[in-house]
This record gives structure tokens, sequence and C-alpha cells, in this order.
């Protein structure tokens, strides 16, 4: 028997990429899985992909009558939370020289206070400890132009995770950042103009991992069930890069 089986799971952005694989792989361990997303379209394609229980509710989280939303019903069907995957993320480029209030407080917004509010809201639930996993990236240690506010963002929410880790470890929840590298994700598509543009920087970010490839969603999947599960009980407060050594050598 899985260690998540009985587990109840909230993993916002949730209808592709890793929030996807992560459902998959939460639900495959025995989870209920509460996923959602800004699109009523992927979430019920991401719910007809999954095989087990899994809830969609639609929702943004940078607003917070939405999350209330979401952990409404959370509470209605089961009652309680275990695990929340602060997965939601939002990437666009902007040099200092030409970034705009909008960008930044969009990039902001979603990274950075979706993320506080996920968070935040959960805890009346999580009643049993639990884990929350939030995601950063390894760009909250690298230098990339054009990732400032992005950067920021997850920079912030890795030293939140810090000062959660010791301000929730009294309540048995243990609070951990996952950063991936460069992963295979509609994300980067989203950054470019054009698919050419796209298989560019694949190409480029491929040539700069020690790996010499992305990463794949499942394997991102993978180190979030560790920090999510009993196989990490005493690891809380750490960034957890998973990025083919993109950031490590």
């Amino acid at each position: 028997m899985s260690d998540l089986e009985g587990k109840v799971a909230v993993i916002t952005g949730g209808s592709s990429g890793i929030g996807l694989a992560t459902a998959r792989r939460f639900v495959r361990e025995g989870a209920h899985v509460f996923i959602t997303g800004r699109r009523q379209a992927e979430l019920d394609k991401a719910r007809a992909e999954i095989d087990g229980k899994v809830t969609t509710v639609q929702g943004d989280v940078t607003s917070l009558a939405d999350l209330d939303r979401l952990y409404a019903a959370v509470k209605a069907e089961t009652g309680v939370v275990d695990i929340v995957v602060a997965n939601a993320g939002f990437i666009e480029h902007a040099q200092i020289f030409d970034l705009s209030e909008a960008h930044y407080d969009k990039t902001l917004d979603i990274n950075m206070k979706g993320v506080v509010f996920t968070v935040q809201k959960a805890l009346p639930l999580m009643t049993r400890g639990g884990s929350i996993v939030v995601v950063s990236s390894i760009v909250n240690v690298k230098g990339i132009p054009a990732h400032g506010t992005y950067t920021a963002a997850k920079a912030g929410v890795r030293a939140l995770v810090r000062v959660w880790a010791r301000e929730l470890s009294g309540r048995g929840i243990r609070v951990n950042a996952l950063s991936p590298g460069a992963t295979e994700t509609p994300i980067i598509r989203g950054q470019f103009d054009s698919d050419e543009a796209a298989d560019a920087a694949r190409g480029m970010f491929a040539s700069m991992t020690p790996m010499g490839r992305l990463g794949r969603p499942e394997e991102i999947a993978a180190g979030a069930y560790f920090l999510a599960s009993d196989e990490s009980s005493f690891v809380t407060g750490i960034d957890l890069p998973i990025d083919g050594g993109l950031a490590q050598v």
C-alpha cells in the first residue's frame, strides 16, 4: 500500500505539464486529488485522462474568492487536506529596460501571491499534519536575462518556504520547495511567438544541461511525490532541484 493511500491532495495548475503529471502520480499512489486551473476545458481533459479519484475545480490562484471556493469544495467532499502542491505559474520575458507594470503585476500575482494564499487557505483543513510543496525554479539561483521578475518571484517563494517550515512545524506540516530545470511542458511554447523560436530555446537549454536534454514532467512529479510522501518524513525547508545538473555544475 502506498503511503498516499487515503490522503487528500490539492494541486494548482494541475491540468497540464508538471501539475498534471503530479496529479497522475498521486492518484496512482492512492490519493484523492483536487486539481484547479483557469480553463475548464483543460480541466475536463485532465480529468478524463486520470484514472482514479480526481476532482476538478475551475479557478484562478490570484483570486482569493476562487481559492475560497476551491477549499470549500475540498471541505464538502473530503473534510481535510494532507498535501498541497502550489504549482500554478506564469512566465513572460522582459528585460529591465522594457518591463511594464502589467508584466510585473501579473508575474508576481501568479507566482507569489497565488502561492501565498494557496498555502494560507489550505491550513484550516490540514488538521492531521501533512506536506506542502511549493514549485519554485532553478532560476532562483541563476541570472538569466529577461527573467528578472520571474526570478524574483521564484526566489521569493523559496525564501518563504524557509519561514513556513518553522512556522508550521508545530502543526506537523512539512514545507519544501521543488525547483525544476528546463522541462518539456507547454509553458515553453507559451514564452515564444513561434514553434521555431520555442524549438531553438529547447535546443539551447538542452545544450546547457549536463545531462544533454530537457526534463520530463514525470521526473519532476517523482520529486513532488518524494516531498509529499513519508519517504521524506525528516525533510523540511529544503529546495530540491530536479534539473539535469543545469544549476548544479
